[in-house]
């Protein structure tokens, strides 16, 4: 039992130093191998460490991603060893692309069991390595020969890993030795160690103030531009400053903002912002089009304003939030400088900030203005209530959900039509939505990590989405926060009517087998197994009461049925509608 009690003190060790570097949140998974990790994980929380526990290592990966995403700080996920590991790769993947702060900590057999056909015993240390921005690992003989201080510089280098220059996953791959299971005497008279260790300083934030600056890029502030905002994938903490930036640097120019659905920045006040741009087919022969352009971000999933932004031939630069990898899918040759608006602002000469836009710059910002307003007020028209479909639902969302409450948008339909479809002048709210891989995986547990860090939110999900991750509703024991889950409920796969894959003969292709993937799941039900209150909502004058009596509960589905088909054709006459308002130049 000696070893037994020096692995668990090692890993409160471990545990405690992680706390101290910043870890808040800690979702553990059964295991054996992992038990000194588990005990430990439950001596130390706390005030400063909250823990979960799951039976499903894939959702518990994206709890933690969601927790992360929205608190701008890594969550920890605790799993055993071999196929454990392989689970947490779906959500590692969507970290990785979508610089969101992860740490996963997974034990594992000793160097003597590797290679030798012992049970459970995999090439585990591999499965995360191609996504991740470390890979640590703990004595090949057991965590429990690691000596303290060797435990905090392991701490410290897997916490500041997380948030270097992209911030993203790390792992830490622990190999324990048996016997693992320290007995009751051994609990009894464990003191938690009171050491404390002055954090070191931070790799990530030496690296982002060494960054060399970038000057204007190319860009004039005293010609006509456009600034295009895509997903924001900075942190929350500079949230704030980057939008201080962007109303100082049009105010300095006069270019409107044209803002991507997941920009966040709709409803900010104090900026003049366009929601329109997806609906702009033709923007050559509206005048709309710019000799510059400011790019913030990753690319919108929006072809009509990729479109646009190969029509702007002239100079673009692209900024990104401590993203150095290359964001320009267009091969537009386009300089990207990862420092973030806030710093690329400050460090403009002071000739570049002063001033006052110029004529040319005001008349096309009027062009844009000019067509939101006529465009959204059509919209506000065909779209209001009674009008029911997925178009009309995100509308209709968009301009009844509190400023302020977190949004969790799905990806496929759900996304684009909240990018298409919600005014720019909706309430401001954050908007959540993982698009670094753009997969469906994890949906309704990242919404549940959202809500664990907020204290509520709202997801809004298409069928197969909420189906694909039904161990999500797992966490309606467990959650602190509250969420509504709003299930648009097309009997499939929706996307897939807006391409060009449905044949004219149905005999042709069985399009609803290969494509759409209709599911004989009564999602009301399923929620209701596990205790989830759940209500239909047909029409929408039912909507306010409805989201109404869903806010109220600690978790609840609300399901809106829709035509899929249908509605494929109506966001087609909605862009006919839209490219027929436009100005002609």
């Amino acid at each position: 039992m000696d070893l037994a009690r020096r692995n668990l003190e090692a890993a409160l060790l471990l545990l405690q130093a992680l706390v101290r570097q910043g870890l808040g949140l800690v979702v553990l998974c059964p295991g054996s191998r992992s038990a000194p990790l588990a005990v430990a994980a439950a001596l130390v929380e706390g005030e400063q460490l909250q823990l979960h526990t799951a039976v499903d290592e894939r959702s518990a990966a994206f709890f933690a991603l969601g927790w992360s995403r929205a608190a701008g700080r890594a969550a920890a996920v605790i799993t055993t060893s071999g196929t454990a590991v392989a689970n947490l790769l779906p959500a590692v993947v969507e970290a990785d692309f979508g610089t969101i702060p992860l740490l996963l900590i997974t034990a594992d057999r000793p160097r003597r069991l590797q290679g030798c056909g012992a049970n459970q015993t995999v090439n585990q240390q591999d499965f995360l390595a191609s996504n991740v921005r470390d890979l640590l690992r703990g004595d090949g003989d057991g965590l429990a020969l690691m000596a303290p201080q060797a435990l905090e510089q392991l701490a410290a280098r897997a916490m500041a890993a997380t948030t270097q220059q992209p911030p993203g996953p790390v792992h830490v791959n622990l190999p324990i030795e048996e016997p693992l299971h320290a007995d009751a005497a051994t609990l009894r008279g464990l003191k938690l160690s009171d050491v404390t260790v002055e954090a070191p300083s931070n790799p990530a934030a030496a690296a982002s103030s060494a960054l060399p600056g970038i000057g204007l890029g190319g860009l004039d502030p005293d010609a006509p531009g456009l600034v295009v905002a895509g997903p924001w994938r900075g942190l929350p903490q500079g949230w704030p400053a980057f939008c201080e930036a962007l109303r100082l640097w049009q105010q300095r120019t006069g270019w409107p903002v044209l803002a991507d659905g997941l920009s966040g920045l709709r409803g900010e006040a104090g900026l003049v912002l366009v929601g329109c741009a997806d609906l702009c087919q033709q923007p050559a022969a509206a005048g709309l089009l710019a000799p510059q352009v400011l790019r913030l971000g990753p690319l919108s999933a929006s072809r009509r304003l990729q479109e646009l932004l190969r029509g702007c031939a002239g100079r673009q630069l692209l900024i990104s939030e401590a993203e150095p990898r290359c964001l320009d899918a267009l091969a537009m040759d386009c300089p990207q400088w990862p420092g973030g608006l806030a710093r690329w602002w400050q460090q403009l000469p002071t000739a570049a900030r002063e001033g006052s836009p110029a004529a040319a710059s005001l008349a096309l910002a009027d062009r844009w203005c000019r067509l939101e307003t006529t465009v959204q007020a059509h919209l506000g028209e065909a779209l209001a209530p009674p009008a029911w479909g997925e178009p009309a639902i995100a509308r209709q969302l968009s301009l009844l959900l509190p400023a302020g409450l977190p949004l969790v948008i799905a990806n496929s339909s759900p996304v684009r039509d909240w990018d298409s479809f919600t005014p720019a002048s909706a309430p401001a709210r954050p908007v959540f939505s993982f698009r670094g891989a753009s997969g469906i995986d994890g949906t309704l547990s990242l919404a549940c990590g959202v809500a664990e860090a907020w204290g509520e939110a709202v997801l809004l999900s298409g069928d197969l989405a909420l189906l694909h991750d039904s161990n999500g509703w797992l966490w309606h024991r467990r959650l602190r926060g509250r969420l509504t889950v709003v299930l648009i409920d097309n009997g499939g796969g929706g996307i897939f009517e807006q391409l060009a894959i449905r044949p004219d003969g149905e005999t042709t292709l069985d399009f609803e087998r290969l494509f759409a993937m209709p599911q004989a799941v009564d999602p009301l039900r399923l929620a209701a197994a596990h205790g989830v209150p759940a209500r239909s909502v047909a029409i929408a004058a039912e909507l306010p009461a409805a989201l109404a009596w869903a806010r109220a509960q600690p978790m609840a589905l609300m399901r809106l049925a829709t035509d899929r088909r249908r509605d494929a054709a109506w966001r087609h006459d909605l862009r006919r509608m839209a490219t027929a308002l436009a100005p002609r130049s």
